[in-house]
């Protein structure tokens, strides 16, 4: 039986684009129309803060004076324009993103699995024209599901077995040992990682790195 690697499940933010100047000047917006729940704007700190958590926890370091309902409606209002910007203006990709993928297509099955809301990854990829690249989406937005279960669902979902995660943070480490596959490690992204099975420098390595990786390396881990 081949040992060999069928899918790459990738992280959005952090990972394949910078996004954070576009969700900055939106959110704000927002935060302007409603000073009854917050009277500073947000600051860039505190929104790098809020990556890799999912929307309701966001909500809750942001607004924290205010009840769940108000949260969600914020929120709710947040993403929605979020959305509408990043899929018109997109955000910063890594450097050789598509024709990194489009190589890395060749030989897998390329999965997104992010902890955002819905609309998130579709912005990412109509901004970018990425479809081509990509396999299957999953997001927390659509099943309210954290990332280790959706990496899971994704997986059964495409009959796919072996896998690998690539992200930045120790939340998406933590992701993966749920779905029971490697972690690469995107170094050059916003988080740290505990232990990690790989590490990546830049995105355009990622081909390299992938042939060296067979799943027999970490399915006892």
């Amino acid at each position: 039986m081949t040992n060999k690697i069928e899918a790459i499940i990738f992280d959005l933010d952090g990972t394949m684009w910078n996004a954070l100047d576009g969700i900055h000047q939106t959110w704000n917006q927002v935060v302007a129309n409603h000073s009854e729940y917050r009277k500073e704007p947000i600051s860039f700190e505190e929104l790098e803060g809020c990556l890799g958590l999912p929307m309701t926890d966001i909500a809750a370091k942001l607004f924290p004076n205010t009840t769940a309902e108000q949260q969600q409606a914020l929120m709710d209002e947040c993403c929605a324009v979020e959305n509408a910007y990043l899929s018109e203006h997109g955000g910063i990709l890594y450097p050789k993103l598509e024709e990194t993928l489009l190589e890395l297509k060749k030989n897998y099955k390329l999965f997104v699995v992010s902890n955002c809301q819905q609309g998130y990854i579709e912005s990412f990829i109509k901004a970018h024209k990425l479809a081509k690249c990509f396999d299957d989406i999953e997001c927390w937005g659509n099943n309210l599901l954290p990332k280790g279960e959706n990496n899971k669902l994704i997986m059964e979902r495409n009959k796919v077995t072996r896998a690998v995660y690539v992200g930045d943070t120790a939340g998406d480490e933590e992701s993966a040992r749920v779905a029971g596959i490697p972690f690469i490690f995107a170094e050059y992204g916003f988080g740290e990682a505990k232990a990690p099975d790989y590490r990546l420098e830049e995105f355009a390595k990622l081909p390299e790195l992938m042939g060296q990786i067979t799943f027999a390396d970490n399915s006892t881990k």
